[in-house]
């Protein structure tokens, strides 16, 4: 590899979907021909939010649920850089939720890496906002009664700019929305990188994804809303994966006058002299 990845040693359990994901993410950057100093990673709390420590950009950790403000200020403060948000599904999806609709509704260029293993890995095996009807859990006893969240139809109602799915037991299909995340230039992109747990959730395993995931056939045409929606419902026997949506919204640093012609950093240099 051009760039290694960090020297620190990953305090994840034998086995678990982040290592995966975390090789595939080194190689797309280097894929993808990125400048690692003009890489920003950003995280909150959580097994996933550990991500940026194991590679090399720069970091920045935050609170639970709170990623996305500060990816949000920064990709705002200098839109030069290239912002990436990488936590969990509980981190994103349940405390971090309500910034995720506004960064939907925004279309700020970040992309969101959502390493989602449907359940609550760090605080040992609580239900997640993913988590499937009947899972069970020490909370959980008598199983998971309410409806998961279906993240890619949220994204798709309010217009994200890039929504994908793709999974941490097919490497090649991960680079490959990885790179298309990071060669995408208009907006809020979302992948959701469906994750095993193998500590904490014995139900969504390596092998229960193997024998679901299906990528999207040619056919599909990513800029119709409702074929799109058709697949960001649909779970079960079979999970569809790869772009799943295209909304070609301008995004919000483009329809912004000041933010169009330079960063605010690049404002602030020009005031200054």
């Amino acid at each position: 590899m051009i760039n290694p990845p960090s020297d620190n040693q990953p305090a994840w359990c034998p086995g678990c979907g982040n290592f995966p994901i975390l090789k595939t993410f080194d190689e797309a950057v280097d894929e993808a021909g990125l400048d690692r100093k003009r890489l920003v990673l950003v995280s909150g709390i959580g097994q996933a939010a550990k991500f940026p420590h194991y590679t090399r950009a720069n970091v920045f950790n935050g609170l639970h649920g709170r990623a996305l403000p500060a990816a949000t200020g920064i990709k705002l403060a200098n839109h030069d850089l290239e912002v990436v948000v990488t936590s969990g599904d509980g981190d994103m999806y349940g405390e971090g939720g309500n910034h995720l609709l506004h960064a939907f509704r925004r279309n700020i260029g970040v992309k969101c890496f959502v390493h989602n293993n449907q359940v609550y890995g760090l605080t040992k095996g609580q239900a997640s906002p993913t988590s499937d009807l009947g899972f069970m859990t020490k909370i959980q006893t008598h199983g998971v009664i309410l409806e998961p969240v279906k993240p890619l139809a949220l994204a798709i109602v309010e217009g994200c700019s890039l929504v994908m799915r793709s999974s941490a037991t097919d490497k090649d299909h991960l680079k490959a929305m990885m790179v298309e995340a990071f060669r995408h230039d208009g907006g809020t992109v979302l992948l959701d990188i469906l994750q095993p747990c193998v500590t904490f959730n014995d139900r969504n395993t390596y092998t229960w994804y193997r024998e679901r995931v299906k990528p999207v056939g040619d056919g599909h045409d990513p800029t119709d809303r409702d074929a799109a929606m058709k697949l960001a419902m649909q779970w079960g026997d079979e999970i569809p994966i790869g772009v799943i949506y295209r909304s070609g919204r301008p995004s919000f640093e483009s329809r912004q006058p000041l933010l169009e012609k330079a960063t605010l950093g690049g404002h602030l240099e020009t005031a200054a002299s």
